[in-house]
């Protein structure tokens, strides 16, 4: 698979429960190369057609990056229609459901999942939707660009600068604090910070 994952794409739902006991699905696709996560959607009531929409929403994404996506990896859930399907077959991606009762066929997103409730939803009472998706987007955009991964030799899945060996240590809040993320500067720039 090591010799193909440049070439697949990985989706899965997840459910958020609100602090007024509603819950919320989340829709992510992960690049299996470079590990990089999409934000498809959020929403309350998940249907085929929102789910189809999402993805074409995704393939407009993907065509202004010249990406080159060969396979999908999905579960079975009844809310992968046909229009879904089409959806990425139009673009010459092949959807590639997994096996009933394969928990390890999806391996990268459920990972991923794991990884999201541990590091940021598990921290964090959410009230609604759209609180969700901004908690989610800030969230995604340290894992796509600062958080290091030990399958990518801690880089991140958006390829960041070698860090720097000397300077100063500064510290950014990620999520009002949840996550820290540290990072170096030179010291001539260190002394304009403060």
């Amino acid at each position: 698979m090591n010799h193909y994952k440049e070439q697949l794409l990985a989706c899965d739902f997840f459910t958020v429960e609100t602090v007024f006991l509603r819950t919320i699905y989340v829709l992510v696709f992960i690049e299996l190369g470079t590990r990089r996560v999409h934000l498809a959607g959020v929403t309350s009531h998940p249907d085929g057609l929102w789910v189809a929409q999402q993805a074409r929403q995704l393939i407009w994404e993907f065509e202004e990056t010249e990406s080159s996506f060969r396979c999908l990896i999905r579960d079975n859930d009844k809310k992968y229609t046909k229009v879904f399907d089409t959806v990425f077959e139009s673009s010459n991606i092949h959807n590639i459901p997994t096996p009933i009762k394969a928990p390890n066929a999806n391996a990268f997103t459920d990972r991923w999942v794991r990884t999201v409730r541990q590091e940021c939803l598990d921290q964090i009472l959410i009230i609604n939707e759209s609180h969700l998706r901004r908690v989610l987007d800030e969230y995604l955009a340290y894992y796509n660009s600062r958080r290091p991964h030990q399958g990518l030799e801690q880089q991140s899945p958006i390829p960041r600068a070698k860090p720097m060996a000397t300077g100063v240590v500064n510290r950014r809040s990620i999520l009002g604090g949840i996550i820290n993320d540290y990072f170096c500067v030179p010291e001539s720039r260190a002394l304009q910070l403060t």
